[in-house]
């Protein structure tokens, strides 16, 4: 019997997700010579490499992959473990792990962390800002207990809960106060200004634009809703921002906000958990603080 423990299991996760020893031991909150350590005795155990490693990176090995896929259901339902203690005990209490992505979060947690803390004074609320890729990557790996995004995600192993309905604004610069909105066509004609790839407000933008999200779109595309409004002020073009987005990115920038008139763009903001969460309840309770804590300011 191959003696193994939790700490291990974690280390490979760890590192088969960063492919680098001192990121992974960073995330880890370890040095990287114990990480390596372990690593090597787990490897010892098996007598077999897990991890294929070059002076420039470090990869997984076929084992290691078999490993590793067995590690995250043994990982998951340890965590899983601790969230039906949390459950049994009634109400949410203990870490809860909490993602966002960043098209929502610089917005929506102001309003919402003081309303969680109110009603769960006994939970340790830890937030991780990312694409929704990885989002739901750590949903499914147990990294996260649940996000807030953009819905639907579709994916058949989570609960999706719908939080708020939020239109787009139009975002142009001060000189085009007072002209007609255009419409998704004529918008898609225009110098548009967009996130760059991975962010799925780009791809709602570019799709009530009828336009092919395949497209080049070279020296248009920014990091941050922030980067785009300014770029916006500075003359480059137009983009599209979500309402929650407007007193925080337009307040220091040169540009003139427009709302749609007719066919108005939006999105579906919702929560979404793991169906097999023994949270699930006490996640549709923190839906309904979340939900309320958005209306008044909608």
């Amino acid at each position: 019997m191959i003696n193994l423990t939790l700490k291990q299991l974690r280390y490979v996760e760890a590192l088969a997700q960063h492919g680098h020893f001192g990121q992974a031991a960073a995330a880890c909150s370890v040095t990287q010579p114990a990480l390596s350590m372990q690593i090597k005795e787990l490897e010892e155990a098996f007598g077999l490499p897990l991890f294929e490693r070059t002076p420039r990176s470090v990869r997984l090995t076929g084992f290691g992959e078999a490993v590793l896929t067995r590690a995250k259901a043994i990982l998951r339902a340890v965590d899983e473990l601790g969230d039906l203690a949390r459950a049994a005990r009634g109400g949410l209490t203990g870490r809860l792990r909490l993602g966002v992505i960043p098209t929502i979060a610089p917005y929506l947690l102001p309003r919402i962390i003081g309303a969680l803390a109110l009603h769960y004074p006994d939970v340790d609320l830890h937030i991780r800002e990312t694409l929704t890729p990885r989002l739901l990557e750590d949903l499914s790996a147990g990294r996260l207990d649940t996000a807030i995004l953009a819905l639907p995600v579709s994916e058949p192993t989570l609960t999706e809960v719908h939080l708020h309905d939020e239109e787009f604004v139009l975002v142009r610069p001060s000189g085009d106060e007072g002209r007609p909105v255009p419409d998704g066509e004529a918008l898609a004609q225009m110098r548009l200004l967009l996130l760059e790839e991975g962010h799925c407000f780009r791809d709602q933008a570019l799709s009530f634009c009828n336009v092919r999200t395949n497209l080049p779109r070279e020296g248009l595309d920014g990091s941050s809703l922030s980067t785009l409004v300014q770029m916006v002020g500075a003359g480059i073009g137009v983009t599209l921002i979500p309402d929650m987005a407007v007193g925080v990115e337009t307040r220091s920038a040169d540009v003139s906000v427009a709302r749609f008139t007719h066919v108005r763009p939006k999105r579906t903001i919702g929560m979404v958990w793991r169906k097999a969460s023994p949270l699930s309840g006490q996640l549709e309770g923190m839906a309904d603080v979340v939900r309320s804590a958005i209306m008044p300011a909608a």
